[in-house]
Formats: C-alpha cells, sequence, structure tokens
C-alpha cells in the first residue's frame, strides 16, 4: 500500500509539473520599481508570459537590502508560482552583512538564470579635475581618507567597488552611502560628492550629456557602450574586477520539468531580438545562462564577497 500511495504521490507531481504554469506567476522584486532591477523584471516577466501562455506579475517588495523579498520567496511552496528577479545584493552580499538574515542563499533557493550583467563605471563629478585613475589615485593619497565617493548604501556593488578599487590601489577613502542610487548620482552631479562607481547604465545619459567624467570601467573588457574608457586594470589597478548583474531564482526543490521550462522561458526571453538591443544600447551585458551555470556562478560570487567584506571589515550600519 505504501509504495502505491508514493507511486500516486510521484504521479501528481509530474502531472502538475508537466501541467504548469496552470495560473499567473507571482515574480517578487525586492526592490522599488523603477531601477534597474525591477526593468529587467519587467521586460522578462512579459516575455515569459506570453512564451507560457499565463501572466507572470512583478510584486515590488522593498525593504532591509532586498532581503524581505527574497526571504518571503524562500518560504514560498516550490511548485513555480513564486520567483525572485534581484540583483547580486540579497544572493551574495547581505547574507555576509546582515546578522540573524532568515535564509541560506546557497541552500535555499533554486537559481535557473543569470540574464544580464553590467560593469560598474568609474565616474567624477563636474567640479573634479581627475580624468585618470591615476589622478585619481594621486589625490587620494594626497588626502587619506577625505575624498568622498558617493553609494547607493553599505554593501551595494557601487560601495564595494570602491572598497576593492582602495584595496588593489593601496588607498583609502572616504564612503558616502546613499539610500540609493538616484540620490547619489544627484548629489555627485551637484558637485557634493567627488567620485562614485555606479553601475554604467544608470549614468550613461550624463556621461553622454558631459555632465560626468567616465575615468574606468570594472569589467575585464573595455564596455561596447564606453568604448574609449578604460577597464582599471588597463589603467594599472589589477583584480578590481566587479560586474553588478541581475538573477532569476525560486525556491529550492522545484520540480526538475518545471525548472527546465523557466529556465527556457528566462534564457527566450532575455535573447529576444528587440529587448536584448535595447539593453545593450543600454550598457548591459547578455549573459542568459543554464541553471547550473547560474549556480556555480553564486557560489563563487559567495565566496568572493564574504572575503573582501570581512577583509575590509564593511558592515551594514
Amino acid at each position: 500500500m505504501k509504495k502505491i500511495l508514493l507511486a500516486l504521490t510521484a504521479s501528481v507531481a509530474l502531472s502538475a509539473a508537466a501541467a504548469w504554469p496552470e495560473k499567473s506567476v507571482n515574480v517578487i522584486v525586492p526592490f522599488p520599481a523603477g531601477g534597474s532591477t525591477d526593468t529587467i523584471a519587467r521586460a522578462m516577466a512579459q516575455h515569459m508570459g506570453e512564451k507560457l501562455g499565463q501572466p507572470f506579475v512583478v510584486d515590488n517588495r522593498p525593504g532591509a537590502t532586498g532581503t524581505i523579498g527574497a526571504t518571503a520567496v524562500k518560504r514560498a511552496a516550490p511548485d513555480g508560482y513564486t520567483l525572485l528577479v534581484a540583483s547580486l545584493g540579497p544572493f551574495v552580499i547581505a547574507p555576509h552583512l546582515v546578522k540573524n538574515i532568515p535564509y541560506d542563499a546557497v541552500k535555499d533557493f533554486d537559481y535557473i538564470s543569470l540574464p544580464v550583467q553590467a560593469p560598474n563605471v568609474l565616474v567624477a563629478s563636474p567640479a573634479q579635475k581627475a580624468r585618470t585613475v591615476a589622478d585619481v589615485i594621486a589625490a587620494l593619497k594626497a588626502q587619506p581618507g577625505k575624498i568622498s565617493f558617493a553609494s547607493s548604501g553599505n554593501g551595494s556593488s557601487d560601495h564595494l567597488s570602491a572598497e576593492l578599487f582602495w584595496q588593489q590601489s593601496g588607498t583609502s577613502g572616504l564612503h558616502i552611502p546613499y539610500k540609493g542610487g538616484a540620490p547619489a548620482i544627484n548629489d555627485l552631479l551637484g558637485g557634493q560628492v567627488d567620485f562614485s562607481f555606479q553601475n554604467v547604465n544608470a549614468v550613461l545619459p550624463h556621461i553622454r550629456a558631459g555632465k560626468l567624467h567616465a575615468i574606468a570601467v570594472t569589467g575585464d573588457r573595455r564596455s561596447p557602450v564606453l568604448p574609449d574608457v578604460p577597464t582599471l586594470a588597463e589603467a594599472g589597478v589589477k583584480g578590481a574586477e566587479i560586474y553588478s548583474w541581475q538573477g532569476l531564482a525560486a525556491p529550492r526543490g522545484l520540480p526538475a520539468e518545471v525548472k527546465k521550462k523557466l529556465a527556457d522561458a528566462a534564457i527566450q526571453a532575455i535573447s529576444e531580438p528587440a529587448l536584448k538591443k535595447r539593453l545593450t544600447e543600454q550598457g548591459m551585458e547578455i549573459v542568459a545562462n543554464t541553471p547550473e551555470e547560474f549556480a556555480a556562478f553564486q557560489a563563487r560570487e559567495y565566496a568572493r564577497w564574504k572575503t573582501l567584506i570581512e577583509a575590509r571589515r564593511i558592515t551594514a550600519d
């Protein structure tokens, strides 16, 4: 009898996976509407919904550096009807910064695909005379701990870019955290702060308008949208490669067939020619990797940021 019950249960599970999705899918974004992650999530949700025949509805749940939304996904049923689209913060940074975080980023999620990544770019305020990495390093060494670098918050990729830059160049600056990228960029434009490492797509219009000076990008190669701007490595600062990225995940334990359907739909969505063109023109790079590739990437990033955060004694406060 027990064997029969197990077989029936397995049969029902397989049937449900084969029929998925039979209703709308909730896509939780743990940040406010309008940011890079939200933009990626909404674009993918539209295309995935069209492919799979059910609405993919974006649900913004900001707060606590993205951990509120991530926790909600961790606690949801692993049935394919609750997904998470988040930046690297909740996946590989917040676990090392937030005390008593209510999820394990390595064990509690099924990683489905990493659709896009983008390097950060070191930009100077209009008032700054620095035009090269050497100029920035000289200024930092002349005034240790006094040259200001804005970020979108403690533990953000722009904050960690600055920390890694200072570490690898043997300098120290003054970190000024803001509550989001927009206010940090506004004060940078106004000259209230000196420099910032910002996502390329967030500051590209200001660079093109001549309102901010682009000094170097944090990628392992030059950005196609800023071909004249060197990488940090080209400018002499090795080991400071950083990419900001967005990933699609689900609660751990998805049926294999559902995971495959999600991954296939996500990869096709982000590779759709019109969307791909729009995103690359904004400075993003299409990755669209497999669940296995994303899981391995997340593990490497998790270990990397743990090492930097501990070495630099970075906190969320």
